[in-house]
């Protein structure tokens, strides 16, 4: 695919994000070269979170190294408050790259990294814009079926591989069954994040833990453990 195409492709997905009720869909990126690299300098957050999410991390030997986008078209979304951001994109990457080896006289090996073609992957938690404060269960279907929407569009262009959609959602499109998947995660992490706070004496801080409803969770959820550890029994 050339550059134009890919261009052309992650255009289509801006503006179909810009039809979807996001809170912000960001401008487009286009990067080449040693601008795709550095991630870990850069300063803006949201594009070292894009930029971090556009390496891969390629076994050799006994390490993971990150190789970088020789090219990169993306762009930032954000589908609401509590949500993490979502990003959307293409990168092409070096089929292969040179990295340390100590098995060999000088040093080096080269790794092929398979990644042939246009490609992206990313992912995006947005669990917790199910906090009350942010709007709760309508603000989470709206940033989840938001997200949804575009892999459903990406579908349509003919780019889409592969979804790990841990609620279920992406499969059955059950509303009711997403809600009630939500409302049980956060039973769960409320009760681990309780047990773990109180073990580590408060020195610890997780998005659930401001939900004002949160002793309430807590509860519940530790009341569901200790029901299924008897269940077990």
């Amino acid at each position: 695919m050339e550059v134009r195409k890919a261009r052309s492709i992650v255009k289509q997905l801006q503006q179909h994000a810009r039809t979807l009720p996001f809170q912000e869909v960001g401008e487009l990126l286009k990067l080449s070269g040693e601008a795709c690299q550095g991630w870990e300098h850069e300063r803006n957050p949201g594009r070292k979170w894009l930029l971090t999410q556009a390496h891969r991390f390629m076994p050799h030997g006994t390490t993971f190294y990150p190789v970088a986008p020789t090219y990169l078209l993306a762009f930032t979304t954000v589908p609401g408050a509590g949500s993490e951001v979502a990003n959307f994109g293409l990168c092409r990457y070096p089929r292969q790259m040179e990295v340390k080896d100590p098995h060999t006289p000088d040093g080096t090996g080269t790794l092929e990294t398979g990644l042939d073609g246009w490609r992206w992957q990313s992912f995006c938690k947005t669990q917790y814009a199910s906090n009350p404060v942010d709007g709760g269960t309508d603000n989470f279907l709206r940033c989840h079926e938001a997200v949804v929407s575009m892999l459903d569009f990406c579908q349509t262009l003919g780019i889409l591989d592969t979804v790990n959609d841990e609620s279920g959602y992406w499969e059955r499109r059950d509303r009711q069954a997403l809600i009630q998947e939500v409302e049980r995660w956060n039973r769960r992490i409320a009760s681990f994040y309780g047990q773990a706070k109180d073990t580590l004496k408060g020195n610890l801080v997780s998005p659930i833990g401001q939900y004002p409803n949160f002793e309430w969770l807590e509860a519940e959820g530790r009341k569901e453990e200790d029901s299924s550890e008897h269940h077990d029994r």
